[in-house]
This record gives C-alpha cells, structure tokens and sequence, in this order.
C-alpha cells in the first residue's frame, strides 16, 4: 500500500483503519455530498468494507442518493463529523470521507463524479476523467 489508510473524526471517538488499496478515488460533485459537507464536492474514497475497521460509535442518517441508491452517511455522534459513505449501488464498498485520513496529502482522485450538479464555483480537474452521474463501475478507473 503506497499510503496508510487511517483516520478518525475531529473529537477523536471514533477512529478507523483499513488494511486494503482503495477501489476508487473519485471527487463527488452530486447535490447529497454538497448538503453533507457544505462545500461544492465531497473527494471519497472507496474501500472494501471487510477490510475496515471502525472503533467508536458511528451514527448514520439515510437518504436517496442522485443516483437513485439508497446511501447511508456515517458520522460521529459526538462532534458530528461525517467520515463514511455506504451505497446500495456498491454493497461491498465503504466511501471513507478523505478529510477524516490522518494524512490526506497522498489523495489524488481518478476521476469526477456527478459533474452535471456541479456548482459554476466549484473547480474540476479536466486532468481526470469526468462524468455527469455516477458511471456503472466497471468504467470506474482502478
């Protein structure tokens, strides 16, 4: 693994680790990421979720995403940190919020996702490839 994947919320109750590469690294433009975190995109990154392991409590607050999935938020009851992503759409996957890494400064995402709700302040890197939803996974970069 060319980084380690750990990290916690901001009050330090809830912490994780995972022990696997990461599926994808996407940057996530859709209306939900932009509500959760209060900025134009949310970068994510995708693990198995076997591979995770979560100490602390983890509270989750459910919706329909963009893409028509159900996905569940996870965050920390305590200071509210959002840190997790789970989606109907890929059952087996975890989506770690990249800000939560212990060290985030390795991120580098392989594409965008959800670029047609992207705000006209919001910055995409053409670099990577962009799509205006979420494409099947089997387009996904690895």
């Amino acid at each position: 693994m060319t980084a380690q994947i750990k990290g916690g919320c901001q009050c330090g109750a809830l912490r994780y680790e995972c022990t696997a590469e990461p599926a994808v690294a996407v940057q996530c433009h859709c209306r939900q990421c932009q509500k959760a975190t209060g900025t134009g995109s949310a970068p994510l990154l995708a693990v198995p979720k076997e591979a995770l392991t979560i100490t602390g409590e983890v509270r989750y607050f459910d919706s329909r995403a963009d893409s028509g999935n159900d996905v569940s938020r996870g965050f920390c009851p305590t200071c509210g940190g959002r840190l997790f992503g789970l989606t109907s759409g890929m059952p087996d996957l975890m989506a770690i919020a990249v800000g939560s890494l212990d060290d985030a400064s390795w991120f580098k995402p392989a594409m965008t996702v959800f670029t047609a709700a992207a705000q006209p302040w919001s910055a995409i890197d053409d670099h990577i490839p962009g799509f205006p939803a979420m494409p099947p996974m089997a387009d996904a970069p690895s």
